[in-house]
């Protein structure tokens, strides 16, 4: 038999059954998608990633609640600002009266001062009228009144008693100038009819050297307001006003402002 002839082996035939292929398919499988993997990954890392987020749709529903909280922050700004106003303005009005306050009050405290010295210039004039009338008083209690004189005292003395009507010229019922025209009239005498004449109808004398029959004025010579007739002894006697009538008092009741002297 030649050397080349086919011999026969004893060596086992290997026995590759279907499952040892399926094994080694799957490594090979795997081996390839881990790599397939890989390759895959290390693509996607080389990529940006970007995500996409989608905002809410502008509904009617939604604008009105814009609308509405939008006009509701306005209305609340304008509250405050109205307030800051309103605030600032009662601090203005409470400045101011406070200003006008002291301003009232200064003036009162004036006006008190003035009226305070005024009431003691009064005191003051009514001593000195009191001093004045005194030294008349005193002078005059010496005096008789004679002639005219006496006839006019005589006759103004016959109406004490008689009642005080205004514009009244007698015989039973008189005014302060309508008497005293009167009494003069009875010597003869003409006097203007009313007070403001009668206080400048003769020669202006002190009160403190009166004689009977002098005419006594109240108020401004030419301005008086009421007059009678000086009777002597620190007395005169005039129509006074509608509750007394013709009365007969002293001087002092109602001192005189001036007296003038026509006789």
């Amino acid at each position: 038999m030649s050397h080349t002839a086919h011999i026969r082996s004893h060596r086992k035939p290997r026995n590759r059954n279907a499952s040892t292929i399926a094994m080694r398919a799957g490594v090979a499988g795997g081996v390839l998608s881990l790599a397939a993997a890989g390759a895959s990954a290390s693509a996607n890392a080389a990529e940006p990633v970007t995500q996409t987020l989608e905002l809410p749709t502008l509904t009617a529903d939604l604008a009105t609640q814009v609308a509405q909280s939008a006009e509701a922050t306005q209305l609340a700004a304008a509250n405050y600002q109205l307030q800051a106003e309103r605030d600032a303005a009662a601090a203005h009005a409470a400045k101011q009266a406070n200003a006008d306050l002291a301003a009232a009050k200064k003036k009162a405290a004036e006006a008190k001062r003035k009226a305070e010295a005024a009431r003691q210039a009064e005191a003051a004039s009514r001593s000195t009228a009191r001093t004045v009338l005194s030294a008349a008083t005193s002078t005059a209690s010496t005096s008789t009144a004679t002639g005219s004189a006496a006839a006019i005292v005589a006759f103004i003395k016959a109406q004490i008693g008689d009642s005080y009507v205004m514009g009244g010229t007698g015989p039973n019922s008189w005014d302060c100038s309508g008497l005293v025209q009167a009494a003069f009239k009875q010597v003869g005498v003409s006097l203007p009819r009313v007070s403001q004449g009668q206080s400048t109808a003769g020669t202006q004398v002190s009160l403190s050297n009166l004689q009977p029959g002098d005419i006594l004025y109240w108020g401004g010579a030419g301005s008086a307001y009421h007059v009678a007739v000086y009777v002597g002894d620190g007395m005169f006697v005039g129509a006074q006003n509608p509750s007394t009538g013709v009365v007969e008092k002293p001087l002092s009741y109602d001192p005189p402002s001036g007296a003038v002297r026509v006789l």
